[in-house]
């Protein structure tokens, strides 16, 4: 008898250590992430009280409304959201209709690396078998992980909604946004950490958590653009349920539920993996290679090649499906800024006497250079790679064989080069696809050819990427990325935030005309500039790698 109750007393013991492990591991996740998380919350919450307030400063009434009506069509449904309220279009409306969906977007991305960096990261790095020999429970490291999440996404939903607040927005509608963030959160934390379950990378967990979040949103872009107020598609992404909200309009809470419910429902599934595999394993075993490596294979650039293969052609894909999708809508578009005369500068072709194969070029364009700027978010991560394999000791291994350093960074910089310039491409060859049925005459050649001009500032990106892995500077990855976002948000936003002129002419993907340098032989002086610095930023780069030490 004493014997049972000793035993007994002894697995409570180890339930409470277990409990208490989770609890400091949680603490551990947080305390690692903490300042990534602050700087994602504030630059969110901060930059969501900016553009209100810009908006608030350059739109009055009149402009509201005429920009409903730009959002009322299908392009612009697409790009925003649903498209509630437009008859009265209210500062809150506009919120809601337009920034709900990119803020979601921005929650989801940072709740995917957090889950993915403290589950099969520390897995892939050997933490979590070494903290498995200490009497703490199988599902504490995955529960910490989870909490960190949720922890992180609580913090960003009480920032925004202290920002929407300061900017006088009513307490229900604001209420609901930050709820819609944190649930949002919640259900890409699960999709994060189940994805982890499945594949036995970081990588790999990471490419199939993006392409999700990727497949999530053009279900809402494609529903909402199909119908007013939101498709069938629309109800099949749960970027689109916190959407159908309607807040500062119509408000109702029961979309929130289903979202409640899927993360419930993701985070448990990822649990139920968790007690049947192994630490360091995975639902999806890998499959084994071809016994003796090709011609290609058995070189440093054929074999980063093969691993860099699936994340091009995911990338390769997603860029061409929007492409297609975006230059369909850019006929429609001109329509509604030619009845717009006051909106035609956002389009940079300004006048009431614009015709309108102008401004569908003008808006081609707009789009051309977004996609540059899509393309350099996967320049910029070329060197993530090179950066894992160093901290895992397998670049040691590589410099073991006779390859050089200049070659193991030169080797990952080419790579990222050929990529940007296949994602350049099909950002061309889609825009000129969809674009076609707008345009009287053929425009495919030359949206390619003028989509590869983009290439210079593009690598000028990688190169300053890489060098902030030669100097080995701390946060200099983080800086490059600060940069990157600063010049996408000014690039687009610019316009209609009314941002000074010296800074609009300092942003490098607008300085480039492409189109113009293609269709009229326009100066190709910004290119040549860009492709000189990409050069000097490259082979600085090179010549500190070959500098300093390894990290490990």
């Amino acid at each position: 008898m004493s014997a049972r109750r000793g035993g007994r007393h002894a697995q409570v013991g180890v339930r409470r250590q277990g409990f208490g492990a989770a609890l400091l591991l949680w603490r551990r996740m947080l305390f690692a992430s903490r300042w990534g998380i602050l700087v994602w919350s504030l630059v969110m919450a901060g930059l969501l009280y900016y553009m209100v307030q810009a908006v608030r400063t350059v739109m009055g009434p009149d402009g509201l409304q005429a920009r409903a009506q730009v959002i009322g069509l299908p392009a612009g449904a697409m790009l925003s959201g649903p498209g509630y309220g437009l008859e009265d279009y209210t500062l809150q409306a506009m919120t809601a209709n337009e920034l709900l969906g990119g803020f979601a977007v921005a929650v989801a991305i940072m709740s995917l690396r957090l889950a993915v960096r403290h589950t099969r990261g520390d897995e892939e790095a050997g933490r979590t078998e070494l903290l498995r020999a200490l009497p703490v429970g199988r599902f504490a490291p995955l529960g910490a992980a989870v909490g960190t999440g949720l922890t992180a996404n609580l913090g960003a939903a009480v920032l925004v909604f202290l920002a929407l607040r300061a900017c006088g927005f009513e307490a229900n509608g604001s209420l609901g946004f930050a709820l819609g963030l944190l649930l949002l959160g919640s259900v890409f934390t699960g999709v994060g950490v189940l994805c982890a379950q499945l594949s036995l990378t970081a990588r790999t967990a990471s490419a199939w958590a993006g392409m999700l979040l990727g497949l999530a949103y053009l279900l809402r872009a494609v529903g909402d653009a199909g119908q007013r107020g939101g498709g069938v598609l629309s109800w099949a992404s749960p970027i689109g349920w916190v959407q159908q909200q309607r807040l500062f309009v119509q408000q109702r809470v029961w979309p929130l539920w289903l979202v409640l419910g899927l993360g419930v429902l993701l985070i448990a599934a990822a649990f139920a993996l968790q007690a049947r595999r192994e630490v360091g394993a995975a639902v999806f075993a890998q499959r084994a290679g071809r016994g003796r490596a090709g011609l290609l294979g058995r070189t440093l650039l054929g074999f980063g090649l093969r691993m860099e293969r699936n994340r091009m052609l995911c990338w390769a894909a997603a860029v061409l499906v929007a492409a297609v999708l975006t230059g369909s809508l850019a006929g429609a578009v001109a329509d509604a800024f030619a009845q717009l005369p006051q909106l035609q500068a956002l389009l940079g072709a300004p006048g009431a006497d614009a015709q309108l194969d102008q401004l569908v070029m003008a808006a081609l364009a707009k789009f051309l250079a977004f996609f540059a700027m899509v393309v350099g978010v996967f320049a910029v991560q070329s060197p993530h790679r090179l950066r894992r394999d160093e901290l895992h000791h397998r670049g040691e291994v590589v410099l073991a064989l006779p390859v050089s350093r200049w070659w193991l960074m030169g080797h990952q910089m080419l790579l990222g080069l050929l990529g940007s310039a296949l994602l350049l491409a099909m950002a061309g060859l889609g825009l000129g696809i969809g674009a076609g049925s707008a345009l009287a005459a053929p425009v495919l050649g030359s949206f390619v050819a003028a989509s590869l001009w983009y290439l210079p500032v593009v690598a000028c990106w990688l190169a300053l990427s890489m060098l902030a892995l030669g100097i080995e500077a701390r946060g200099g990855a983080a800086l490059v990325w600060v940069l990157l976002v600063g010049c996408i948000l000014i690039g687009t936003y610019g316009p209609l935030l009314n941002v000074p002129q010296w800074v609009m002419d300092a942003e490098p993907f607008t300085s480039i005309a492409a189109l113009e340098i293609v269709r009229e032989g326009a100066s190709a002086v910004p290119a040549a500039g860009f492709t000189a610095a990409a050069l000097l930023l490259g082979a600085l780069a090179l010549g500190l790698y070959r500098r300093r030490d390894l990290r490990g």
